[in-house]
């Protein structure tokens, strides 16, 4: 069906309604979410600066907090403020996503704008949304004749905390993307921080602080300002140019978010950020398809192969058509290659050799391999590793692109891997310059038809809603972690929680060496049953199988990344705690079948699941993927059993995990 079909069916159920007053006075105006759940409630102080305050069930969530902007120059939107006048509005639809983890999606909110003039004249207007599971708000603005061109040089937005809240975080300004470990602690033992942001309030709700929308606008972390005062702190343009974003009106900035849930599940589930992104932009998606790969990729972490020429280059014809021959065995779409083009002989990270993406290395043969492909029914990803340097990309880029499209190659996996916070030019990773090239990028692939898997990206702030190429990032300290140090055995518990509340999130799970044989001194802290768990645990629609093919080849427990959709008609959070364990169900699209993840950090634990989202009066097979009661972390991460039994919507079990061990379930209808 036509996406955009479905979105006007959706839109049938759309309701608008409007009253507008006009205020001068500065008590304030208030509202209400669909439910009167949320509140969000707009004031100017005794100076004519801007403010809110929210609260979620009557409890404070975010206490009252000042707005505004600082520009460069004799003007400034900060105070002098009178309220010109305010539109209330309601909005409710339900729309269809193409592909995604929430078939239908709801977007029922009620709108309040705020029109603003200072002394000096100058024109501002706040949007408000109140939905019943969140807030968010934005600055619009209009056009008007002293304000065409300007430079944002601060963002004066707070979130004021009604206590020392505790807080999961990863450091901004520090280096290395946002492929960070957590920290877990108060919010008073915080510095910058980068979004989403996490906290758990002494209230004993959960909220999360993040952005949506973000377009050619600087990225925004958060500060700690003492006294829990959060503050809005937007990345400058580069280590030059202490500009934060260059604006021509009209123009609106990115949406601030607070999303809230009595339990942490329900962030995960939570949609507000997705929905306050436009609506698909493409005429035709049919060739955006989710799916699995697996890649010549994890054999360079492990020291097997190498991206550089070589004897042990990994990406030459015979290598790559051994993992296309496994793909077309085992059912997945499609096949990474890293390495493939010249510009991997020396020190590349960091622009320090300049990328070819159209000049393959001797040893591989394009032609025959896109040719060999789609022989066997599956397609090669291409890569375009840029060593952080934008510009040399940007001079490539529509030829780049074509090469994919000439070749079958109907997705891309981006990288921008740099040492510090910054690109070799200057221009911070987080900044508007980024922001902006990532855009371009999104719109020429969707031109070639081509899907985008981005690593070192900017942050995800829901614009797959718009361009739905725009598939996965990875954005986190993801898999190739393991074989370098190593991540915490809490890490994934947690990420849902964290980083993938912002969209999918190319973690490339799938490790059943664990061990890791060709590097004796290192393992990877999990086990073989929580890789499996992963794959519906942390949602992407395109998985990455990431493991050797000779390690998959024969292993009874292989049968679940082979079964396991990527795309889904609904999701449920059964149980979960930040940071200790999670189990998630999702149902696969268009069918009864379903699929549950459950993990844990280092603590060994009971997963209870009960199957009450099941349809009444139907029986399922349950196939269930659990550690073996020897299973450990450290003596022995590959121990597993294999299970099955009859059950019902009334049925409920329960698991034993292992130190960093898991479940995988997969669930279908007995016919």
């Amino acid at each position: 069906m036509n996406y955009r079909v479905i979105f006007l069916v959706g839109a049938i159920f759309l309701t608008l309604s409007f009253c507008t007053t006009k205020k001068k006075d500065k008590n304030g105006l208030s509202l209400t979410s669909p439910e009167d759940i949320v509140n969000i409630h707009f004031y100017l102080d005794q100076n004519g600066q801007p403010g809110y305050k929210t609260t979620f069930k009557k409890n404070v969530m975010i206490d009252s907090s000042s707005l505004g902007l600082v520009l460069s120059g004799e003007y400034s939107l900060d105070k002098g403020f009178e309220v010109l006048n305010s539109t209330e509005t309601s909005f409710d639809e339900t729309w269809e996503q193409p592909w995604g983890e929430e078939r239908f999606i709801r977007n029922n909110y009620k709108e309040l704008t705020v029109n603003l003039e200072n002394e000096a004249g100058l024109k501002l207007d706040i949007v408000l949304r109140a939905y019943d599971n969140g807030v968010a708000f934005r600055y619009v603005f209009p056009e008007q004749e002293q304000l065409k061109e300007f430079e944002v040089m601060d963002e004066l937005t707070e979130f004021r905390m009604a206590d020392d809240h505790l807080a999961w975080w990863i450091p901004a300004y520090s280096g290395n993307r946002y492929e960070q470990l957590y920290t877990k602690s108060g919010l008073s033992e915080m510095e910058k921080v980068h979004t989403p942001l996490t906290i758990e309030t002494k209230r004993g709700f959960y909220i999360s602080i993040h952005e949506a929308a973000l377009t050619d606008f600087s990225s925004m972390v958060i500060e700690n300002r003492g006294d829990n005062v959060l503050k809005c702190d937007l990345v400058p343009f580069s280590t030059t140019d202490p500009v934060k974003s260059y604006v021509t009106a009209p123009f609106h900035t990115p949406w601030r978010t607070i999303i809230v849930g009595e339990k942490p599940g329900e962030l995960i589930t939570n949609y507000v950020n997705l929905n306050l992104n436009e609506p698909n932009k493409l005429d035709d998606i049919s060739w955006i398809k989710p799916g699995k790969y697996i890649g010549v990729w994890w054999e360079m972490f492990i020291n097997v192969g190498t991206w550089a020429q070589g004897p042990k280059h990994a990406a030459n014809t015979g290598n790559v058509k051994k993992y296309i021959d496994f793909a077309a065995e085992n059912g997945f779409d499609g096949v990474l290659v890293e390495g493939w083009n010249y510009g991997w002989d020396g020190d590349w990270m960091g622009g320090g050799t300049t990328f070819d993406f159209t000049k393959p290395y001797p040893d591989y043969d394009v032609e025959e391999l896109s040719r060999y492909a789609k022989e066997k029914g599956v397609y090669i990803i291409g890569h375009h590793e840029t060593g952080a340097d934008i510009v040399n990309y940007e001079n490539q880029l529509e030829d780049a692109y074509q090469f994919l499209e000439d070749h079958g190659m109907r997705a891309v996996k981006t990288g921008y891997v740099e040492h510090g916070d910054t690109l070799p030019n200057g221009y911070y990773h987080h900044g508007q310059y980024f922001v902006r090239h990532f855009e371009k990028v999104i719109e020429t692939a969707a031109t070639h038809k081509v899907m985008i898997v981005a690593h070192e990206p900017i942050k995800d702030t829901g614009k797959r809603r718009t361009f739905p190429n725009m598939v996965s990032r990875e954005g986190a300290k993801g898999q190739e972690y393991n074989a370098m140090g190593g991540n915490s055995a809490d890490h994934v518990t947690i990420i849902p929680f964290t980083r993938s509340l912002s969209g999918p999130f190319d973690y490339t799970p799938g490790v059943f060496d664990v061990k890791l044989k060709t590097m004796p001194n290192d393992q990877v802290k999990t086990t073989l049953v929580r890789e499996l768990a992963l794959y519906v645990v942390i949602y992407a629609p395109m998985q990455m199988a990431c493991d050797l093919p000779e390690n998959y080849e024969g292993h009874p427990a292989f049968e679940f990344i082979r079964q396991v959709p990527t795309d889904w008609e609904t999701t449920r959070v059964l149980e979960g705690e930040i940071g200790e364990y999670v189990t998630i169900a999702r149902q696969e699209r268009d069918t009864d079948n379903w699929f549950i993840g459950a993990i844990t950090n280092e603590n060994p634990r009971t997963a209870s699941i009960s199957f009450n989202f099941l349809e009444p009066e139907k029986t399922y097979k349950a196939t269930i993927y659990k550690n073996s009661p020897d299973t450990d972390m450290i003596n022995n991460p590959t121990g597993y059993e294999i299970d099955e039994m009859e059950i019902t919507t009334d049925s409920r079990i329960e698991l034993q995990l292992a130190s960093a061990g898991g479940a995988a379930i997969a669930v279908y209808p007995v016919e």
